[in-house]
Parts: structure tokens; C-alpha cells; sequence
């Protein structure tokens, strides 16, 4: 398949108010031209952007304020995205984290997330592919899932296990589809200096965490290509291949062991 061209077609980008997807969607509209469908929760940011995107990039922006923890507020989106228009793409990267111990996550807060981070993506991906393929140009669908979906992340275990979900089902799903003119590619950045990561907990990891553009405009570049995996950072796929030699168990633990002193720390400057 041809790289993918975003320039005057509609990309649908989830989690698009902060962060990663407010970057891909700046990029997306500044960079390559596309007309965004912005969803997101915040309606005070999505207008914000919409304004600015619009006035910058001369593209057109529909936003949509949704929960997508909510499954109806999903199918809303849905169906409101595809209603006038042919969508090109999406990038799905909407999602929720925690930090800590296992046994702080709220029972009510890890079906949230994982509503949210699996669900969610989902069913979106089961519903945008038939569309994109009757497109009269296909199209392709970037998952945003994490390094912590390759390998585990203690004192984000629950976080770590939707990323490792979307990591199988967007592989997958790249296989499924060949031979057919959409594609899935699956990005999987390590830790992003954004409002996710901005509290207490993660201030003795701040130096490990990537630029949020860098990593957007990798993984729009992978996105563009119809990549496969994506990895962004030569640091990062380093580590990867790492983990694949060293023993699992003895990696994990050097990682648990950081995120031990980060949250150690974290108690100790508590008022």
C-alpha cells in the first residue's frame, strides 16, 4: 500500500484537549493538512484548539466533547464522526493510567480504565474499519498503546495490562487486514512528558520522560508509512531489544525498583 496522505482528508483523533493527542492533532492539521474530528472530554480545551487549528492551519475541526469511558458516549461519537463525511484515519489514543500500588486502584476507577484504554478502542477500530474501507482511498488506523504494553510495569500493573492488550489486537489486526486497503499501526512510546504525567508521583522519573512533540511526530511518521510496531526513541528500542535477551524476571525488577524509590520519594515530600 501507498503511504498514507492526510492533506484535505478527515482524521478523527481521541483524547485530543492535552498531551499526546493535542499534539498529533496540531501536527496532523499544521503538518500535513488533514481536517480533524477532535474528541475529547474538556469542551473548553476542544474549543480552544479548534479556534486555533482553524485560524493557523485553514482546516476545518469538528469537536466533540464525550466520555469515553462510556460506552454510549463511544457510539455517539461514532456515529457523529462518520455522519457527512469519509474519514481517512484515526488515532486512537485516548487513555487513563495509575500509579501506585495495586491495591489503591479503586475497583470503579480500574473498570474505567479499562473501558476506556481496551473497550472503547475496540469497539471504535470494529466500527472505523469498514468505513475507512469503502473510502474510495482506504485509509489506516493508528492504536496508541505504550512500551509498558511490551513489557510489564510494576506500580502500573493495570495500566501496563490494557497497553499489552492493545499491543496483541493491533498486531493482529495488521496481519487480518492484508491484502485489504486499510492498515493498523501500533505505537508503543515509553513515558511523555504531558499533564498525565505531571503529578507528585512521577517527579523523580521526569528525566526518563520523552518531548511530547518528538514523540508525536514519530509516531505520525509510522502512522504515514503503515508500520507495523512503532517504537519511538533510539533509547527506548534499544531497551526493547534488551529485554528480549536479558532475563524478563531480572528486568521487571530493575524497573520495579525504580518506580519503589519514585513513589518512597513522592511520601517523603508530602506536607
Amino acid at each position: 500500500m501507498k503511504p498514507l496522505d492526510f492533506r484535505g482528508r478527515w482524521v478523527l483523533v481521541t483524547g485530543a484537549s492535552s498531551g499526546l493527542g493535542q499534539a498529533f492533532a496540531r501536527r496532523l492539521a499544521k503538518t500535513h493538512g488533514a481536517n480533524l474530528v477532535a474528541v475529547a472530554r474538556r469542551k473548553d480545551r476542544l474549543d480552544a484548539l479548534k479556534r486555533e487549528l482553524e485560524s493557523e492551519a485553514n482546516v476545518e475541526v469538528h469537536a466533540i466533547v464525550a466520555d469515553l469511558s462510556n460506552l454510549g458516549e463511544v457510539d455517539r461519537v461514532l456515529t457523529e464522526a462518520k455522519e457527512g463525511r469519509q474519514l481517512y484515519g484515526a488515532v486512537l489514543n485516548a487513555a487513563i493510567t495509575h500509579f501506585g500500588p495495586h491495591d489503591d486502584l479503586a475497583w470503579a476507577e480500574f473498570e474505567k480504565m479499562l473501558r476506556t484504554n481496551v473497550v472503547g478502542v475496540v469497539r471504535m477500530t470494529t466500527d472505523l474499519i469498514p468505513h475507512l474501507e469503502k473510502g474510495p482511498m482506504g485509509g489506516g488506523i493508528l492504536i496508541v498503546s505504550s512500551m509498558a504494553g511490551i513489557n510489564p510495569v510494576p506500580y502500573q500493573t493495570a495500566y501496563s495490562a490494557t497497553k499489552a492488550f492493545l499491543v496483541h489486537y493491533g498486531l493482529g489486526l495488521w496481519h487480518e487486514l492484508q491484502g485489504t486497503r486499510v492498515s493498523v499501526t501500533t505505537f508503543t512510546p515509553a513515558g511523555i512528558a504531558t499533564e498525565m504525567t505531571a503529578g507528585e508521583k512521577f517527579g523523580p522519573l521526569r528525566g526518563w520522560l520523552a518531548p511530547v512533540d518528538d514523540v508525536a511526530d514519530e509516531g505520525l511518521e509510522a502512522f504515514r508509512k503503515r508500520r507495523y510496531l512503532a517504537i519511538p526513541g533510539a533509547t527506548n528500542r534499544v531497551g526493547d531489544l534488551l529485554f528480549r535477551v536479558l532475563p524478563r524476571r531480572f528486568v521487571v525488577g530493575q524497573v520495579a525498583g525504580v518506580y519503589r524509590k519514585a513513589l518512597a520519594a513522592e511520601k517523603t515530600t508530602r506536607p
